[in-house]
């Protein structure tokens, strides 16, 4: 496992477009088709990130509390697979019916939508507004694996903001978990 920071890609940059197959449906779906009018929560993740599992359940708790109230969620998956096979279509289409996801769980093959993004781990997370223009990035929260129980109280509070139409604080954290995988 190798530590690495997120990018903190500049807030109020459009989001990059993409069409990626799901591998929960089995179709191919764009940004376009899936994004909401309120926000959209775009998170990079993987099958075997320890820092993934550290939040897994509490981020399908919070995907469930946001998108009753019109927040889009789109998880990605952009590891190589030669090296990590359990990252892989069949194996994430496993995990999301295990862990409970109800939200698109994508395959980025080509890794062409984590270097659009600048994602550089897992998770890695990235709100976007109504307008598609980036309003938070960063961390879910201050936990990691062994220290403590995850909250998501940095995701939940960019998300009640834009829902609420307030503003986002500024001071937002990078995430930490493991590097993507590239090719």
């Amino acid at each position: 496992m190798s530590l690495v920071q997120s990018n903190m890609m500049e807030l109020g940059t459009k989001a990059p477009s993409f069409s990626l197959p799901d591998t929960i449906s089995g179709n191919v779906l764009s940004l376009s088709e899936v994004k909401s009018d309120i926000a959209t929560v775009i998170a990079f993740i993987c099958n075997h990130c320890p820092f993934v599992h550290h939040i897994n359940n509490k981020f399908v708790e919070i995907a469930n509390e946001f998108q009753a109230k019109g927040v889009e969620f789109i998880a990605i998956s952009s590891n190589d697979v030669n090296y990590y096979p359990q990252d892989g279509p069949e194996m994430m289409k496993k995990v999301a019916k295990s862990t409970g996801y109800n939200f698109p769980y994508l395959y980025d093959e080509n890794q062409e939508v984590a270097k659009a993004y600048q994602a550089e781990c897992t998770p890695d997370f990235f709100v976007f507004n109504r307008n598609l223009t980036l309003a938070y990035r960063g961390r879910f929260d201050e936990t990691r694996p062994g220290m403590g129980t995850a909250t998501g109280n940095d995701l939940s509070a960019a998300l009640t903001a834009l829902v609420n139409n307030s503003e986002i604080t500024l001071d937002q954290k990078p995430s930490i978990g493991c590097s993507i995988k590239w090719k």
